[in-house]
């Protein structure tokens, strides 16, 4: 079998039943033969950037291990957005569900079809927090913690934990 990768997708809703688009995606990825989930973040609501006026997303991050190359990862992501109604509606306007591979393995991947690590994720609370928590001790390519980056950021108070898991509110 090919060698296994280990990678962060970044989840978030803001229309319609966030949460049922949330857990819609997750099985999705549960169910490519080649993709396990290792591990998934609290739910937390944010409140949107950069297009204000649109209703509040529910964002997570998930773990996975998979042998897709990054570029095929990119194609299950975008089938799954697809397949729950996502349509292109500019870069910070609202989705039903919107999946971003944030990291695979350590690797630096600057394609126009895809940049990892993903190149805004280090100014974005919604992002950096989920991703803190299932990885207190992460360290980034730069060598630095995750920590630091968590610790830069400005718009924290826009980010609360909304539910432990799927199925627990807090």
């Amino acid at each position: 079998m090919d060698e296994q990768h280990i990678s962060y997708i970044a989840l978030g809703s803001n229309q319609g039943a966030r949460l049922d688009h949330l857990e819609n995606a997750v099985e999705k990825l549960e169910g490519e033969p080649r993709i396990t989930i290792l591990a998934s973040s609290s739910i937390y609501e944010t409140k949107p950037v950069g297009v204000t006026d649109q209703p509040a997303f529910l964002n997570m991050v998930v773990k996975i291990a998979t042998n897709y190359t990054p570029l095929d990862l990119l194609k299950v992501t975008q089938k799954i957005e697809e397949s729950g109604g996502r349509q292109q509606k500019g870069t910070w306007g609202p989705r039903t569900i919107d999946l971003d591979i944030l990291l695979f393995n350590n690797e630096n991947i600057q394609l126009n079809l895809l940049q990892i690590p993903h190149p805004r994720m280090f100014e974005r609370g919604f992002v950096l927090i989920p991703l803190q928590e299932l990885e207190p001790n992460l360290r980034l390519n730069d060598g630095r913690g995750i920590d630091t980056y968590v610790n830069q950021l400005t718009d924290k108070e826009g980010v609360r934990k909304w539910r432990s898991s799927f199925g627990v509110e807090e």
